[in-house]
């Protein structure tokens, strides 16, 4: 991931020619290239199911009705390439209102070109739909849609709200040949910009025309900024299925936000503040500031020995236990808008921030410092670091200091231990709110005994031809609370086929034991009994020795991968097995030992086996040390996980009846 902030006073304007003939100039709606129609495949993409042909966007404000309005016009054309390109064919424009203000489409068209035909889309065809108090949809399907077709639209939106002047996404989840956003902005307004992704520029160009925005009544016009940014050849952002942090993170686009407005009758607001200002602002605030000095309302409605007890961790603890045990949460995050603890801890029901700032007021109650952390959680993307931009913002959590050492607390989650977070909040970083003091960031640093150990042991029925194992797994950490979690969601019968699944269609597991007095809120001790009919047929017999699959197929498919592996935790899987030889057989085959090291032993891989008079031993270990590896680091990766999925399914242990060697 890397962050650029562009100088839009000194850019450089970079000479661009795009593959399809585009100039700077716009391209007029309804016309086609003869390249564009020719097209069938795209040479830099060939499994690309759709690519964008065009896509300019021009973003100014003008004056109607003596207020002042953000414009946005958009124009882009979209190439069918194959049938799973017909996904492309439905268009939402989401359109945001605020009581009577409110965004509207103008002038919408929309054509599908079909081998020289023009199928255009009906006023009658257009649906606006409103999704919430703040969103509405306005959605179309393109008629006549199928492969080969072209897909063009363009629309003028009119918008009360000059803060949403958002930026621009270059790239997106199938290629663009050619990607433009301009835009005029007045002097009064400063907007911040940052760049982000991994693409650069092929235009960055910004020039000052003079005395470009009027409004009447007001003797002196506005000089504008105008700017123009294109990216040509863009590759589709293709994203990991699982771990990864939120892709805008890494998605190449152009984010602007508003920082001062400058307003004619001399007023300036400030948008973009230091953190003083929003240290002040917070303390005052009555949704979040105010909810956190309610310590005298938490110690009478308590059982007064929760605050009493001479270990401070101890007090924390019981605290936090309460806490996590008296709410029951309902899903939202409510870092912002309306927030009150006292409603939500007499109805035993909050969101996450009403919860954990209820956990703060009692903690601080019973005199353990503990402040207020804001986070993002891992699929709302990372806060910026250079300057507040308290919409980055979507959650809150605790941070306590007990003798010197830091504890992370959330509590909506009735299997989460102290100290340890879900894994939602697992986003690297935080700004901690200490309204006594100065704020500050502060690292989240996830839970490190994390593991999924397995110890198998197994022995055959030669007469039935059938193996009897005792599978023993112990869960550690993230691991641990996944699986108290699935045995409480869960009925007994669902429970074992899920652990099923894990070992094979003809495995049966014929019983399975919970051993409470092993376990705790961080570590689970189980036992499954099972077995497999038909396994001794021949004289020459092939056991896999993986009676459970950590990874049944490599998590990692992506041929490229231009931004980190997030894991949220690092975590260990180790599987031993010991299997008795069974009576009338040898040993003809084991599988090759095998020893991987990625990096400074970022991963570990460990295969051996051994035997002995009358067994065979196997242990496999797959060491996940960091959370968080680099894109460059990615292939290695992948390749280590080439060599799990190929051990787990293709190891083989060959055994063969007494005497055939021999015949042999």
């Amino acid at each position: 991931m890397s962050f650029r902030t562009i100088d839009f006073l000194f850019a450089v304007v970079l000479v661009l020619t795009n593959m399809m003939g585009y100039s700077q100039q716009k391209v007029a709606f309804g016309t086609l290239t003869t390249a564009e129609k020719n097209l069938s495949t795209y040479e830099q993409d060939t499994l690309a199911h759709a690519v964008v042909l065009y896509e300019r966007g021009d973003n100014y404000f003008e004056v109607i009705n003596r207020r002042i309005y953000l414009v946005k016009e958009y124009h882009t054309k979209i190439k069918v390439l194959d049938e799973l390109g017909l996904d492309y064919a439905t268009i939402s424009i989401p359109l945001y209102k605020n009581g009577s203000s409110v965004e509207k489409i103008k002038k919408l068209q929309a054509i599908t070109h079909v081998d020289g035909t023009q199928y255009r889309v009906l006023p009658s065809e257009i649906f606006t739909k409103d999704v919430s108090d703040y969103k509405s949809i306005e959605s179309f399907t393109f008629p006549k849609a199928t492969q080969g077709s072209i897909l063009e639209y363009n629309y003028k939106m009119i918008s009360p709200f000059v803060f949403n002047f958002n930026g621009w996404a270059f790239q997106s989840e199938i290629p663009k040949i050619y990607s433009e956003f301009n835009a005029k902005i007045p002097g009064n307004y400063r907007y911040n910009r940052t760049l982000t992704g991994n693409l650069k520029l092929d235009l960055n160009e910004a020039k000052i025309q003079k005395q470009c925005f009027h409004i009447a009544g007001y003797p002196k016009d506005a000089d504008c900024e105008v700017l123009k940014y294109a990216m040509r050849g863009i590759p589709a952002f293709k994203a990991a299925k699982q771990f990864m942090l939120s892709e805008k993170n890494y998605i190449s686009r152009l984010d602007f936000e508003l920082s001062e407005n400058h307003r004619l009758d001399g007023v300036t607001d400030k948008y973009t503040k230091s953190w003083k200002d929003v240290d002040e602002e917070f303390r005052t605030d009555q949704d979040i500031g105010r909810q956190l000095t309610k310590n005298v309302f938490f110690e009478k409605n308590v059982r007064g020995s929760l605050l009493v007890h001479q270990d401070p961790l101890i007090r924390a603890k019981n605290i936090y236990s309460f806490i996590r045990n008296h709410y029951t949460w309902d899903g939202q995050y409510g870092v912002y808008g309306k927030a009150r603890v006292k409603e939500a801890f007499e109805e035993r029901k909050g969101s996450a921030s009403e919860i954990n700032m209820s956990l703060i007021n009692l903690l601080n109650a019973g005199d353990i410092k503990t402040n207020l952390m804001l986070i993002s959680t891992r699929e709302s993307g990372l806060p910026k670091r250079n300057h507040p931009v308290m919409s980055d913002f979507n959650y809150a959590i605790a941070k306590v200091e007990i003798d010197g050492k830091t504890y992370l607390l959330d509590a909506t989650d009735k299997f989460m231990p102290f100290g340890m977070l879900p894994f939602r909040a697992l986003n690297h970083y935080g700004r901690v709110m200490d309204f006594k003091e100065d704020s500050y960031w502060f690292n989240i640093q996830p839970e490190n005994e994390n593991s999924y150990f397995v110890r198998a042991n197994v022995k055959f029925d030669v007469e039935k031809g059938k193996a009897l194992g005792v599978l023993d797994v112990v869960t550690q950490g993230y691991e641990a609370i996944e699986t108290h979690k699935n045995l409480k969601s869960l009925s007994p019968q669902a429970y074992i086929e899920q652990m099923e699944q894990s070992i094979g269609d003809d495995y049966t597991i014929i019983s399975h034991e919970f051993y409470e007095e092993r376990s705790d809120e961080r570590r689970a001790s189980e036992r499954f009994s099972f077995e497999v009919d038909n396994i001794l047929q021949g004289n020459r017999v092939y056991i896999n020795p993986f009676f459970v699959l950590f990874f049944k197929e490599n998590p990692f498919k992506l041929e490229k991968r231009n931004y980190p592996v997030d894991l949220g935790y690092g975590r260990m899987y180790k599987y031993q097995l010991s299997m008795v030889i069974p009576e009338g057989y040898n040993v003809a085959e084991l599988p090759e030992k095998q020893v991987v090291h990625m990096g400074d032993k970022i991963v570990t891989l460990e295969f051996y086996n051994q035997q002995m008079p009358g067994q065979i031993s196997i242990l496999f270990k797959l060491a996940l040390n960091k959370s968080h590896i680099l894109a460059d680091d990615y292939e290695p990766l992948k390749k280590v996980f080439e060599h799990v999925t190929d051990i787990q399914r293709n190891s083989l242990v060959v055994l063969e009846k007494d005497g055939e060697r021999s015949r042999k």
